[in-house]
């Protein structure tokens, strides 16, 4: 029945076909819907239980998206008590509580994992996954480096499994409306895009030698990445800021939406040069090791240009609103962000508009929203063949890599030189190392 089952989440068209003669076999409507609805049931585990998981009560509990939430997975043992409690909310049973990624992975009855966990996570527990027949929806951004992402798209051909990043403004109805008709020619020809975000983020505390808080496994929470000493409150969110072991700044953090809605609609891939600018700028004692600001331009091979303006501790709303992207086009321009869009003449004279009643977060730090829920469930529909998926996982592993160019630029204080072809660095040894990252012994990434 195992085999029966995910053979069916595999080739649903054909089982339907199989499971349609059974009423000449007797069965009732009511069993019939229930065989059906056994056979095509995902079973779903979650990994990483933090800041994102209000995205996945209303996907997981909704009747259409017909999945079972087996495993509740994440180091921090309070995360999966508090996991549960909240869960219990929204469906009647209990999902298994597991440390252990390795541990849920292995089981043979998992059909897909939900991937939250922290960025340097991303790519290996995805792959991981992969290699063990899973399909994966992995938040953003999909990978801790370049390297990371091209193997991504090559383990998914490898393995034929879905992979989704979380990317959900491309799942957005408002928003699939307006790049159709920006493609479709409604502003004209389009060549620049600027993609902004602000926020207010306070001081962060400064990352101090301390003994692991307890019930955090420190050494899963590291994983892949190199050993070293815990420091005082790494493990709840700050591992974004303190340094290049787990976390990609905010342009990983956040510029992933954005850039992606700016690609999108350029319809631009890699891009030939790179450069930035900027900074820490807040907070000279604080734990922030990261630059908080940064302006990124991304110059293409057609002459498109996509802009980044980035500033984690400087709420200021430049262009109306925390977080957007901006499309300029010969005849008009607009802008489209999580709420909806707006579209412009030349003369800047509002012609259309469309906006959302959704609740998805702008720069609110966690939760979730219909752009979510609508994206995990084109992931789970994706994975019984009922609908084409909103966005591959070479969608996001572009996107994620035109966040790392900008972080490699800056790191290395050098404007880079790609290939339009696949992205790579071709003017700075500097920068090339910095394509790939050194592994923990034991997690090194498969050879492909």
């Amino acid at each position: 029945m195992k085999n029966n089952r995910r053979e069916f989440i595999k080739k649903s068209a054909a089982a339907t076909v199989g499971l349609s003669a059974l009423g000449s076999l007797g069965f009732s409507a009511k069993s019939y819907g229930n065989i059906i609805g056994a056979n095509e049931r995902i079973n779903v585990a979650i990994a990483g239980l933090g800041r994102r998981l209000g995205a996945y009560y209303e996907p997981i509990k909704l009747p259409k998206t017909n999945v079972n939430l087996m495993y509740l997975c994440d180091v921090m043992e309070s995360q999966m008590t508090k996991a549960a409690q909240n869960f219990a909310k929204h469906i009647d049973y209990r999902p298994k509580l597991e440390g252990n990624i390795m541990k849920v992975l292995e089981d043979k009855e998992v059909d897909a994992l939900i991937n939250a966990t922290p960025d340097h996570w991303h790519a290996p527990g995805t792959w991981l996954a992969s290699e063990r027949g899973k399909h994966v929806y992995v938040e953003k951004p999909c990978s801790h480096n370049p390297k990371e992402g091209e193997i991504l798209i090559a383990i998914q051909k490898k393995y034929g499994n879905v992979i989704q990043m979380g990317n959900q403004q491309r799942s957005a109805p408002e928003s699939i409306e307006i790049i159709k008709a920006i493609h479709a020619g409604a502003i004209g020809k389009v060549s620049m895009a600027k993609a902004f975000y602000s926020n207010n983020r306070g001081a962060v505390v400064n990352p101090t030698p301390a003994a692991p808080p307890e019930g955090l496994d420190w050494e899963m929470f590291q994983g892949p990445a190199p050993r070293r000493a815990y420091t005082h409150n790494t493990w709840d969110y700050n591992w974004h800021w303190y340094g290049w072991d787990y976390g990609t700044a905010e342009t990983g953090n956040n510029a992933t939406h954005e850039l992606d809605v700016a690609r999108w609609a350029l319809q631009v891939n890699y891009p030939s040069k790179v450069s930035t600018v900027g900074g820490k700028f807040h907070f000279p004692e604080d734990g922030w090791t990261m630059y908080d600001t940064l302006e990124s331009t991304y110059e293409f091979e057609n002459g498109s240009v996509i802009q980044w303006d980035g500033k984690s501790r400087n709420g200021y709303s430049t262009y109306g609103s925390d977080r957007g992207t901006i499309i300029y086009g010969s005849e008009g321009s607009v802008y489209v962000d999580r709420g909806g869009y707006k579209q412009f003449d030349r003369s800047g004279k509002l012609v259309k508009e469309n906006l959302s009643a959704n609740n998805e977060g702008g720069t609110q730090l966690g939760g979730g929203g219909d752009m979510s829920t609508i994206h995990v469930a084109n992931f789970f529909e994706a994975i019984r063949g009922k609908e084409k998926q909103n966005s591959t996982i070479e969608e996001g592993a572009v996107s994620t890599l035109l966040c790392h160019l900008a972080n490699i630029s800056y790191r290395t204080g050098e404007s880079l030189i790609c290939d339009p072809s696949n992205g790579h660095i071709t003017n700075s040894s500097k920068a090339k190392a910095l394509w790939s990252r050194e592994y923990e012994k034991g997690w090194e990434p498969p050879k492909l």
